[in-house]
């Protein structure tokens, strides 16, 4: 029997709001190439990787993708990415000291218990090696927005009168999400013995007004609606 996911059946949806939310998309995907760097000659893996929509900015030949959802890895494949596994990164076993790089680019906020999805994948880094971590944190403005939205079933009420963009991230897409602050993650990767980070950060305007123009990368994680936490192993 076919399981059915999170994404199952929002695969169109989910590409459809990032090309209307053209400019939000563009400052996440800036903040993607940013902690990306150069990925010539690299081995990659993204967890998570979803309908492959930012990987098909990148040189994707060097990506390889974990993505649960048939719906969106068939999009992912489509794209250029290997997907080496359709599963959760809970069930699937990683080869150890593998890989150069590997992220989860909003996929953290799909997985309740980080502590040992986090120290399978340091396990499958090579010494030096990067875990880049990049989501919308529970504390920032799109995080409450969220979670709000998530406990009140809708966005349409009157507590979010006045308060919201245009084209709010779907909301069964937002409800499906466990929303981790940036602090936790931290923590997390602190426990597992990393002791090397950098943050960078992106969404800085409040998400009435993110859409319209592309914002830059800044450095640090307390303002930004999407943050990249890199932890070097």
């Amino acid at each position: 029997m076919k399981i059915k996911h999170k994404f199952d059946g929002y695969a169109a949806i989910y590409d459809e709001w990032f090309m209307e939310n053209e400019n939000l998309f563009m400052s996440e995907l800036k903040l993607f190439l940013k902690v990306l760097g150069n990925t010539s000659n690299k081995r990659i893996l993204s967890v998570g990787c979803g309908s492959g929509l930012f990987e098909s900015y990148i040189d994707n030949t060097v990506v390889e993708g974990i993505e649960p959802s048939m719906d969106m890895g068939s999009i992912a494949e489509k794209r250029g990415i290997n997907i080496i596994k359709y599963g959760l990164i809970e069930d699937i076993e990683l080869p150890d000291n593998t890989y150069d790089i590997i992220y989860f680019n909003g996929s953290s906020s799909y997985i309740e218990n980080l502590m040992p999805v986090y120290e399978k994948s340091l396990a499958a880094l090579k010494k030096g090696g990067k875990l880049i971590l990049l989501d919308v944190p529970k504390e920032s403005a799109f995080g409450f927005m969220y979670l709000l939205g998530k406990s009140l079933k809708t966005y349409n009420h009157e507590f979010l009168e006045n308060t919201m963009p245009k084209l709010p991230y779907p909301l069964a897409l937002a409800s499906a999400g466990i929303w981790h602050s940036t602090e936790e993650k931290i923590n997390v990767l602190k426990c597992l013995d990393i002791e090397k980070f950098l943050f960078y950060q992106t969404l800085i305007k409040n998400p009435m007004y993110t859409n319209e123009e592309p914002e830059e990368v800044s450095e640090g994680y307390k303002s930004g609606g999407y943050v990249a936490i890199v932890a070097e192993k």
